[in-house]
């Protein structure tokens, strides 16, 4: 997991009131170090670990597909630089979309610049609109990316709520939009270095 991912998560769970359960597609942790574990930044709900092979951080495993949970059983559902490497991403969405509570929340990440990586496949890249696209059946939905140009982005993350938008949108939003400037800004600083 990439240091700025984790920040983007960090947010949503100050901000958006995530409550458990909590399930993560993609929770396989390929590189075991402490970056990959996003439990500890959701201390107090229950937090499940799902992946389409077992593992590191693999609590049960999952075919996003075709989730075997019940209609509206998550609270909560991260999906993060997981979709490139899902067959079929809109019937992911679909299915992420079913297992949530009325109130549930999604949040999903890709990376754009990436070299292939196969884990084991890896099928897409998705741009900003392809994600807004993806979120489409969700009542609310916000999308932030950010990389050297706008319209080269390294990573693309959304938040999709299915129910009621919170009371602190605006903070959320304005959180959200900082971190897009300032990883902007990293990578210019990054790429003027090399």
């Amino acid at each position: 997991m990439q240091e700025f991912i984790r920040q983007f998560v960090k947010i949503c769970a100050d901000e958006l009131a995530v409550r458990g359960p909590l399930y993560e597609f993609g929770a396989y942790q390929v590189k075991e170090v402490a970056e990959e574990n996003l439990r500890p930044i959701f201390p107090d709900i229950e937090y499940i670990g799902t992946d389409m092979r077992a593992g590191p951080g693999v609590d049960i495993v999952l075919n996003l597909h075709d989730i075997d949970l019940p209609d509206d059983s998550a609270e909560c559902v991260l999906c993060l630089e997981t979709l490139e490497h899902v067959e079929y991403p809109r019937r992911a969405l679909s299915e992420i979309y079913r297992i949530l509570s009325p109130t549930g929340i999604a949040i999903i990440s890709s990376q754009f610049y990436f070299p292939i990586h196969n884990y084991p496949n890896d099928y897409w890249r998705f741009t900003p609109e392809g994600f807004r696209s993806l979120l489409k059946e969700f009542n609310y939905s916000a999308v932030f990316s950010f990389g050297e140009k706008p319209e080269f982005p390294a990573s693309v993350v959304g938040v999709g709520i299915k129910g009621k938008t919170p009371d602190n949108l605006e903070t959320f939003v304005a959180k959200g939009e900082h971190w897009e400037k300032w990883n902007t800004a990293m990578s210019l600083k990054l790429s003027n270095t090399e």
